[in-house]
């Protein structure tokens, strides 16, 4: 599978080229358009159990498509819900935590858990995160551009929660404090975390809940009485 990401970072559209007979998994609903041939298959992958985790702790659909490409090959165009970044991670045999909803798309040597871990209550992501595992590429997006970190062994970062995409799933991660008290109270930098290395890092540019605090006051709203 080749992927080729246009139009990055605010309207990411990713370009998939499948060999033949070549299969991908995407989310329901990122198909944007596809080649002449490739067929389709939706299944609750795992099984029922492990459907329900994904749908239901790790912000994932129940229900996930198999697109297929005929013997002569294929293409097909992926994008995510909302504005924002796709990022084409090369698996390589390490779990990956990943936040609820980036999942995008996958090869077919990924396999996709919802994990309950201390982990995600840590990084404030509630109760569970996805874990990826396995060999393959793995799509994923966000809100905003998706910058990658590589920590050395041993070094330590400090990330806003809200910013957190995905992480080398060995990262021991800590919650931290912005400053003393005040800067803590009154910084408005929310929560953040300390990741340290060895690992990857990936975070978003912009966070969906600084854009919803903003938006929702801004909203119009009908007094008791109008029509």
């Amino acid at each position: 599978m080749e992927v080729e990401i246009l139009y990055r970072p605010s309207y990411s559209l990713a370009f998939v080229r499948l060999a033949p007979n070549e299969e991908v998994r995407l989310e329901a609903g990122a198909m944007v358009s596809m080649s002449q041939g490739i067929t389709i298959e939706t299944k609750a992958t795992g099984g029922f159990l492990k459907s329900l985790g994904r749908a239901m702790l790790g912000g994932e659909s129940f229900f996930q498509n198999y697109f297929k490409a005929p013997p002569s090959g294929g293409e097909i165009t992926v994008a995510p819900e909302l504005p924002g970044d796709v990022f084409v991670y090369p698996m390589q045999g390490e779990n990956l935590m990943v936040q609820s909803g980036s999942f995008l798309a996958c090869e077919t040597g990924i396999e996709l858990d919802a994990k309950i871990s201390i982990k995600a209550i840590v990084s404030a992501e509630g109760f569970s995160m996805l874990e990826a595992t396995g060999t393959g590429k793995l799509l994923l997006s966000s809100y905003g551009a998706i910058h990658e970190k590589n920590l050395a062994a041993g070094e330590k970062y400090i990330v806003d929660t809200t910013h957190l995409v995905a992480f080398s799933a060995a990262m021991p991660v800590a919650p931290k404090t912005v400053g003393g008290l005040k800067s803590t109270l009154l910084s408005g930098e929310g929560l953040v975390v300390e990741l340290t290395g060895p690992g990857r890092l990936l975070m978003q540019s912009r966070s969906p809940n600084a854009f919803l605090k903003w938006l929702i006051p801004n909203l119009p709203f009908k007094r008791q009485g109008e029509s």
